[in-house]
Parts: C-alpha cells; structure tokens; sequence
C-alpha cells in the first residue's frame, strides 16, 4: 500500500508546480475608454483607471486552459488607484512596500495581443523626481494599451514565477539632461500601493469565492 500512496503525492507535487506556471496575475481591463493592464493582488485587483474611473469594466485573466472574462465594478482606493472584485478569485501575487535603491533591477510584466510579456529595467534617481522611476524599455514606448502593467521585485532573476508587485506602470516621463532629453518610466509604487491593503482591511469578511467548472 505504501508505493501507491507514495505514488500519488508525488503526481500531486508535480501537478501543483506544473500549474503554478500555468496562471498569470496580469490583467487586461476592457471599458468605454479603451484597454489598460492591471494586477491581481492578495489584496485584490489594482490598476490606475487609464480609461475609466467609475462603471463597468471587462477583466480578462489567464489560468492554464486559456482566458476568463470576469465582469466587474470599479472602485477607487485613492491617490489614482482603482480596484474592482470578481466573482471569482484570480491568480495572484504577493505586495511589497520596501522602496528599492538606485541601480536595482525591477521586471515589468505586460500582456499584449501576443500574450504576456517580460523585460528588466533599472531603478534610476534624479532630483527633480518624487517618486520611483526607471530606464524604460523599446517595447513600451507608444503603447497606452500597456499603462498598469506590473513592476516586480525578484529576489532570484533565475526562477521569475517568484516575485513580489512593487508597482504600476503609469506612462513616461522625460526629463532634460546634460546629455540631451532622456524618457524614464514612472512607477506608481509602495508609497501609494498600502491603500489597496486600506481598502481591503476588510478581507477576512469578505463572501466566500465562488468556484466554478469553468475555471477549475
């Protein structure tokens, strides 16, 4: 009875790693106004409301057989972040507020008609700017489509499926330097992402998931 038993574990294990490869938090939102991206949290859904702020909005996330359009309604949490709850719960990742120095590397996520997308960037500092800013790289330049896509910290650049949301995407910025005009990519970052955790410091209470056939 023992080599069965043993047996069984072991396709569970291998089932389970092979599916936490199969799910990505990134999201596409459809509204009125257009496409944005967004992540799926442990906190819930954070994107910047690009192309709305209030209404309806389409959520469309990826589990290991294919896409799942989830309709939703959109919520401000504040300082230009929104949030809208499924029915379902979505792949998701974990948040981190710790502020990253200068010449840290940071992985962006985005998901475009081609399926997702990675590309590293550089954290980079300059007196005129406040908040979190980085190199920015050739595929976002022109592409409204990709504002929210997720900026991630990742302790091992080896093995990417562990990594921690540090940030949104929010557009360029260009700035002048000795060297001539230079575009940067701003990052919506920790110091604004706690308001997400604040707006969903209800979460133990929250109804149950909903599980169903479709996205098992």
């Amino acid at each position: 009875m023992r080599a069965p038993l043993v047996l069984a574990l072991l396709f569970c294990a291998a089932s389970c790693v092979g599916n936490r490869k199969l799910t990505n938090p990134t999201l596409a939102l459809r509204t009125p106004g257009g496409q944005e991206l967004g992540v799926s949290t442990d906190y819930g859904v954070v994107f910047l409301g690009h192309t709305a702020q209030s209404g309806r909005v389409e959520i469309e996330t990826w589990f290991g057989d294919g896409p799942s359009i989830e309709p939703a309604i959109i919520e401000p949490v504040g300082a230009g972040l929104y949030t809208a709850e499924t029915e379902i719960r979505l792949p998701h990742v974990p948040l981190t507020f710790d502020a990253p120095r200068a010449g840290t590397r940071l992985l962006v996520v985005g998901l475009d008609p081609d399926g997702p997308w990675e590309e590293w960037v550089e954290v980079v500092e300059d007196p005129r700017v406040l908040g979190l800013i980085t190199t920015v790289p050739d595929r976002l330049r022109g592409r409204p489509d990709q504002i929210g896509a997720g900026v991630y910290v990742v302790p091992d650049e080896d093995d990417t499926d562990f990594k921690r949301l540090l940030g949104l995407y929010a557009g360029e910025l260009r700035l002048t330097t000795r060297d001539g005009e230079r575009s940067y990519m701003a990052i919506v970052g920790p110091t604004d992402l706690w308001r997400l955790v604040a707006h969903r410091r209800d979460l133990l209470q929250r109804k149950r998931w909903v599980y169903r056939e479709d996205v098992l």
